[in-house]
């Protein structure tokens, strides 16, 4: 579907934010309040995290859906702030799991304050989703959440499995992201749409907008650990290969390289490292799967953007179709 004259452009990420800005401000400031404990440690890591800053993209995609679907009430502030909790409490176990150091620029918490403090503020962050859910009062809402929390738990494990295997393909490194990533993102949007009452066929369009829109946006991080740079990336370059991760670009590298090729990449994956970092990304980009992958993320962009025929146009609107581009065109 073409994007309006009068749309926001693909690669104006800024007018998104303004046009979600009023509603984000009164998110950020119950982030901030329901993230305060008694327990000086879970303040500091909590500031730590407030401070790095990030993009919020789920929770805006919340406050964005719900403005497409045409709500006017509060209970989506403190929706956001629960997506945003969950989302934040994934990357706090993601980063030991992972063995960060670097996220968003800035030294991670498991470097600062260690594994064990990550992990507990992690799980602290995730019961307090739970008692802002309970707040709300609606059995929709809490099973969504509850579902999609399971389903990420789920999608941790799974990537834990497929880590040092050089034979995962293209099938299960995209169930990973369903469950990993593009559920929260299809749990934001969706239950924008609830709260605005729409129609159940437009309720599963934001589903399934957001559902794509987190497999472009996943598709195309994996892609940028390749392309990017640290002082732009913000984190590692290479970190997907030293952890043994097999993303896209590996897998595609693997359908087309030859003998010699084949050898390096399934020993980068199977035991880690970056002693061969050159080589690997010289391999990845002879095999033109870097833009095999490009093309997949768009793919994936162009599904979320049809999704949206199903909603009335609104400024609203058109800020979810620029996150569609956004999230295959962004640098970092």
């Amino acid at each position: 579907m073409p994007m309006p004259a009068d749309a926001l452009r693909p690669d104006d990420f800024t007018r998104v934010r303004e046009l979600a800005a009023g509603d984000m401000r009164h998110v950020d400031a119950l982030i901030r309040h329901r993230l305060s404990s008694d327990v000086v440690l879970i303040n500091q890591i909590a500031e730590h995290i407030i401070a790095g800053g990030g993009k919020r993209l789920r929770p805006m995609l919340h406050v964005l859906a719900a403005g497409a679907a045409g709500y006017r009430g509060d209970k989506h502030t403190k929706l956001a702030a629960i997506i945003e909790f969950i989302h934040t409490s994934t990357l706090l176990h993601d980063d030991v799991v992972d063995e960060s150091d670097l996220r968003r620029g800035r030294k991670t918490a498991n470097a600062l304050w260690g594994n064990a403090a990550s992990v507990l503020v992690g799980d602290f962050l995730y019961s307090r989703s739970f008692q802002l859910m309970v707040e709300l009062d609606d059995m929709r809402i809490m099973r969504i959440l509850a579902d999609t929390t399971n389903t990420i738990a789920e999608g941790e494990v799974l990537q834990l499995l497929n880590i040092g295997n050089a034979d995962v393909d293209e099938a299960a490194y995209l169930a990973v992201i369903e469950r990993k990533t593009a559920v929260l993102f299809a749990a934001a949007t969706e239950l924008g749409g609830l709260l605005g009452g729409l129609p159940v066929d437009q309720v599963a369009a934001l589903r399934r907008y957001g559902m794509e829109l987190g497999y472009a946006f996943q598709i195309a991080d994996d892609l940028l650990d390749y392309v990017s740079d640290a002082d732009t990336l913000g984190k590692n370059i290479g970190d997907d290969l030293a952890e043994g991760k097999p993303t896209l670009p590996l897998i595609y590298a693997l359908q087309k390289a030859s003998p010699e090729q084949t050898q390096s990449l399934r020993h980068a994956i199977e035991h880690g490292g970056l002693d061969s970092l050159d080589r690997i990304v010289a391999a990845i980009r002879d095999s033109g799967a870097l833009e095999r992958t490009h093309e997949r993320a768009l793919q994936h962009a162009r599904a979320a953007r049809a999704a949206l025929a199903e909603l009335a146009d609104s400024p609203h609107r058109d800020a979810l179709l620029a996150l569609a581009d956004y999230s295959v065109e962004r640098r970092h």
